[in-house]
């Protein structure tokens, strides 16, 4: 977990309880009517945090139903606490359990996650590659691909003709890859994350697989899709990716994705209303901060604006009369970051070390925040699907 010296207000949007802020809380046994601690949709207003678990069990369900509100019935919403005894609860390293805290802030849907969707990460997952998961052998073909391909190349739209020519040409020097074809072909790279329930939340460790030397955080905007296909909120997230291993095939994908706390979103679902739309997303900016227990910094911005594919392509890539979501979906949209700022020695770029704190920030999105622990040693995920509806059932809400 993260260390309690966080101020509560650091997670919260720069335009505070503005906005329509949903999350999800885990709310102890002294404050659920059946007497039976659990999970439960929660909303965070100027008065506190009430628990909407009467209207629905989940926040999937309470997004279908569309909620807003100024128009929701709020009487048998159950105040539990205030927005900032909460956020300390969630973010300290001594977690009261006897206390509500904050969860990631999603639940049934389905993790996917769309890659390669801005140009630097096209071309680092190129070098990687070609580098064959050696971080040794990067900087030099870095160099190397950066005078073979000459120009700026961010302005091709993915799937034009342009982006044709430019296929054409690249494949004649010899310097075609995968990863320029999702890049700048007419398909977008979508795959699953993680599985509904595994992902982890503001103040949990996020984890990178022991096996890996070669790996970096990937803060993203996570859109919040519902069944339908229309794109109601957005949160923050990171894409935990080791380099060195999707380096070596990108058929270990799911092994350099999808590991034990290798996904976190949070810390809350922001609505689009009158004070947040899709037109916030697509020129949000994304900060990107992380502080190692060895006194290495690092601090960059990625701006939305320089995404090669709007976000709404990519939901409408990923859901439709091809595939279908039935509880919805929260939607990684990709990063601008695959950070390159040497760590350990010249050359070496840059690799996490447990004890590093990333945090990932966003004006209209607030603040997610984690520690980087090693995967078999976060907290093992056992709180799947059937121990929810085990617990709802219990709690009288199914």
């Amino acid at each position: 977990m993260t260390t309690s010296a966080i101020e509560p207000r650091q997670i919260l949007p720069e335009d505070g309880l503005a906005g329509t802020l949903l999350g999800r809380a885990w709310v102890p046994a002294a404050l659920n009517p059946s007497g039976i601690a659990g999970p439960s949709p929660v909303w965070l207003c100027a008065d506190g945090v009430f628990d909407l678990s009467a209207l629905a069990p989940t926040l999937a369900q309470l997004l279908e139903a569309g909620f807003a509100a100024a128009s929701a019935d709020l009487s048998k919403a159950a105040r539990i606490g205030s927005v900032d005894a909460i956020v300390r609860n969630t973010l300290s390293e001594k977690r009261d359990v006897a206390l509500p805290h904050f969860l990631a802030p999603v639940d049934l849907h389905a993790i996917k996650a769309c890659g390669v969707t801005f140009v630097c990460s096209m071309l680092e997952r190129v070098i990687e590659e070609r580098a064959g998961g050696d971080p040794a052998k990067a900087r030099e073909i870095r160099a190397q691909l950066t005078d073979k391909m000459g120009g700026d190349i961010s302005a091709v739209v993915p799937g034009s003709d342009e982006a044709e020519t430019l296929k054409a040409a690249l494949q004649e020097a010899g310097i075609w890859s995968q990863y320029l074809e999702v890049g700048i072909g007419p398909l977008a790279e979508v795959f699953t994350k993680a599985q509904c329930l595994s992902a982890v939340g503001p103040g949990e460790q996020v984890g990178v697989h022991p096996i890996s030397s070669w790996n970096n955080p990937e803060p993203e905007v996570v859109l919040i899709v519902d069944s339908r296909g229309n794109t109601v909120g957005a949160t923050l997230g990171n894409d935990v990716n080791l380099r060195d291993i999707e380096g070596r095939s990108a058929l270990l994908l799911g092994k350099a994705k999808d590991n034990n706390a290798s996904c976190s979103v949070g810390p809350f679902v922001r609505l689009f209303d009158e004070t947040f739309s899709i037109d916030d997303v697509r020129t949000a900016e994304v900060t990107l901060e992380i502080a190692g227990q060895d006194g290495f910094t690092l601090s960059e911005v990625s701006p939305m604006t320089e995404i090669s594919r709007d976000p709404l392509n990519l939901v409408e890539q990923t859901i439709g009369p091809n595939h279908q979501y039935p509880d919805g979906l929260a939607l990684f949209t990709g990063t601008l970051f695959a950070p390159t700022q040497d760590r350990d020695g010249a050359g070496k770029g840059f690799t996490h070390k447990t004890g590093d704190r990333v945090t990932i920030r966003s004006p209209k999105l607030g603040a997610l925040i984690n520690t980087v622990t090693f995967s078999d040693q976060a907290r093992p995920w056992t709180f799947g699907i059937a121990a929810l509806m085990r617990n709802l059932a219990s709690r009288g809400l199914l």
